[in-house]
């Protein structure tokens, strides 16, 4: 059993990463930056208004003044100010030359003959300044970035209409258990539905890869064995739910290895996901993880969930609250960095779930997210303050 940090540094350390392709900027988001995006203008590329006013020179601000044009955003001056003029413009608008300054509409009074005077006591200058937020030249966003909303619009901005992007991983996934079946079937006596394989898809698709499900693997060698060549051979990374723990039908380790899959470790200091396998073949990855839907759900969003973000060039990194405990938590199993979820309350506080270990996916569904207890710490007293890693991710 290995640290959980020295798991993340060996499955990061045998990541391969994925190609680079193009997209249309309606599919940009969810995705990773394959090269630094530069600027090709100035941010403003002008001098620019910041609100609807009057543009004019600021030693002219005690005069009344004449106006000489209106500009509404779009529209190229056509004169510059002169000693006692201004311009009518509006907010995002291109500032005249001459004019140093945008007094406000609120503090302006219209006088006879289209004239106007500033009503008020002191002003801003109220321009944004050519290039004051970006050189044309400056990268804007680097390679690596995970892009959303926010990103598209830059991209857009700076005219990437189609941004080169890495490839997705090709993720195969494959349920394994002599229990399971499937959602749309009536379990039998001692037969549960196959939960895991659909939640692994769901989680793999909010990871930026591209899932493919191969269905239901029996316990059995050579059954296992033929699923697994049929997923690995169009897949950056295989994963298998179940069978991997120490139970005489817990197949999975045995079939990797006959398979030529080199296992660097099987088991993590971590709960839940203790029996977590990792392992690689050539350029495939391969994660065997815990048949519980609580164990799977977590070690994905923990592990493979950065792991796939690396394949395609990004750190992941999770966004955590810092919220105080509104109650005790207390721990037997000391060994094992444990995972615990929890609620936030409408007053800040987090609160553990109620659950009944890892195979209660109904409590961890209630969940706002995990907080990570180290190994050895049995007691964390009400108010304490604590990390806790936002779901969904």
């Amino acid at each position: 059993m290995i640290p959980f940090e020295t798991a993340m540094q060996v499955a990061l350390a045998n990541v391969h990463r994925t190609g680079v392709e193009d997209v249309d900027l309606a599919d940009a988001a969810g995705r990773v930056l394959a090269l630094d995006v530069a600027s090709d203008l100035d941010f403003p590329p002008f001098d620019k208004s910041s609100m609807d006013g009057f543009a004019c020179r600021a030693q002219d601000l005690g005069q009344t003044l004449k106006v000489v044009e209106t500009l509404p955003a779009g529209k190229m001056p056509t004169r510059a100010i002169g000693p006692g003029e201004c311009a009518r413009i509006m907010t995002g608008a291109r500032v005249p030359e001459g004019a140093d300054t945008v007094f406000m509409v609120e503090q302006s009074q219209a006088m006879a003959d289209d004239s106007v005077r500033f009503t008020g006591t002191t002003t801003r200058s109220n321009l944004c300044r050519q290039a004051e937020d970006v050189r044309a030249g400056d990268v804007v966003l680097p390679a690596g970035t995970l892009l959303d909303p926010r990103h598209v619009a830059v991209l857009a901005s700076v005219g990437v209409a189609r941004p080169r992007v890495a490839a997705r991983p090709r993720v195969a996934i494959l349920a394994t258990g002599d229990e399971l079946v499937e959602p749309s079937d009536v379990p039998g006596p001692s037969q549960i539905r196959n939960s895991n394989g659909w939640q692994l898809a769901a989680q793999v698709t909010a990871a930026g890869g591209v899932p493919t499900y191969h269905g239901i693997a029996r316990d059995e060698v050579g059954a296992l064995g033929r699923l697994f060549r049929l997923a690995a051979a169009t897949s950056d990374v295989v994963l298998l739910s179940g069978g991997v723990s120490m139970g005489d039908f817990d197949k999975v380790p045995d079939v990797l290895r006959d398979e030529g899959v080199r296992l660097l470790f099987d088991a993590v200091a971590m709960k839940p996901g203790k029996p977590t396998t990792f392992g690689v073949r050539d350029t495939l990855a391969v994660f065997g993880l815990p048949g519980n839907p609580v164990s799977t759900y977590v070690v994905f969003e923990v592990l493979v969930r950065p792991f796939l973000l690396a394949m395609m060039g990004h750190a992941w990194r999770p966004v955590r609250t810092v919220a105080p405990l509104a109650r005790d938590v207390r721990r037997r199993s000391l060994d094992r960095d444990e995972w615990i979820p929890v609620v936030i309350g409408a007053d800040g506080t987090a609160e553990a779930v109620d659950y009944h270990g890892s195979a209660d996916f109904v409590a961890l569904s209630r969940a706002d997210g995990l907080t990570r207890v180290p190994a050895g710490t049995s007691f964390l007293a009400a108010g304490t303050s604590i990390q806790v890693q936002r779901l969904p991710w």
